[in-house]
């Protein structure tokens, strides 16, 4: 008599597929929900005025931020897309990355971006005890402040606390997050991130994406539609402190 024989049962490819059900639900869900989450970033944004979320400005400009390079495999790909759109960008820097792609980061300075201190190694800043907090921003501002002066800090993964602040305020830094990310490392459909970032932006907006590796190549096709689209729209892609010059006198004096 013929024996059943139980279905073999792969326990990754099955959550792999959970993964992406899940995914692509909460993608969904937050394409959906844009005036959800302009109300979230208003809501930091009062919250934390030492942090730029975004800047309240009445000019059609939005500020592009790109964490995480030098690439040398990816970066200069996102950079001939900037120049060929007529763009800016404020480049937030891992200083680990840097030998052997200083290059790079002369060309974006040459480009007119703007470079910032994404600290030293991709790690949440939010982990470091405060001495090794302290430690790891001067290094990386020694590196950076080789090829151009030092404003923007972008805490790794995102977080911070007051303590952190305070030390940014110290050495002469503000503490910048954005208003439009697209969660491209978590994320990795570029055509989320497109419309994403589409369907979000608004005159002050502050644009997350990220280069190196995979991500980078996301990113640059990602810039290939956006790129194009927003100056349809009449808008001006910029660096954060060009956005920030851009504030309506009437803005409070923490930029939101």
């Amino acid at each position: 008599m013929a024996q059943s024989v139980a279905p073999v049962v792969r326990p990754r490819s099955w959550l792999a597929g959970l993964a992406c059900l899940v995914l692509f639900a909460l993608a969904a869900s937050a394409l959906s929900c844009s005036s959800l989450v302009q109300w979230k970033v208003g809501q930091l944004a009062r919250d934390n005025p030492k942090v730029l979320y975004r800047v309240e400005t009445q000019a059609k400009a939005v500020a592009l931020t790109i964490d995480d390079g030098p690439d040398a495999a990816t970066t200069p790909e996102i950079l001939r897309l900037l120049e060929r759109h007529g763009a800016h960008a404020t480049f937030f820097i891992i200083t680990s990355w840097v030998p052997g792609h200083e290059e790079l980061l002369r060309q974006m300075v040459a480009g007119g971006h703007e470079l910032g201190n994404h600290m030293v190694r991709d790690e949440p800043s939010l982990k470091l005890p405060a001495a090794e907090f302290d430690r790891q921003l001067l290094e990386s501002h020694a590196v950076l402040s080789r090829f151009a002066p030092m404003r923007w800090f972008r805490p790794g993964s995102g977080r911070y606390d007051d303590r952190m602040l305070t030390a940014l305020e110290a050495h002469g830094y503000r503490c910048a997050l954005g208003s439009v990310y697209p969660f491209d490392p978590q994320i990795r459909w570029s055509w989320f991130s497109r419309r994403f970032i589409l369907s979000n932006v608004r005159p002050g907006s502050v644009i997350i994406l990220h280069d190196w590796g995979s991500k980078g190549r996301r990113t640059a096709k990602t810039l290939s539609v956006v790129l194009p689209e927003l100056t349809k729209r009449g808008y001006r892609v910029v660096t954060l402190t060009e956005l920030e010059s851009l504030k309506s006198p009437s803005s409070p004096e923490g930029s939101r």
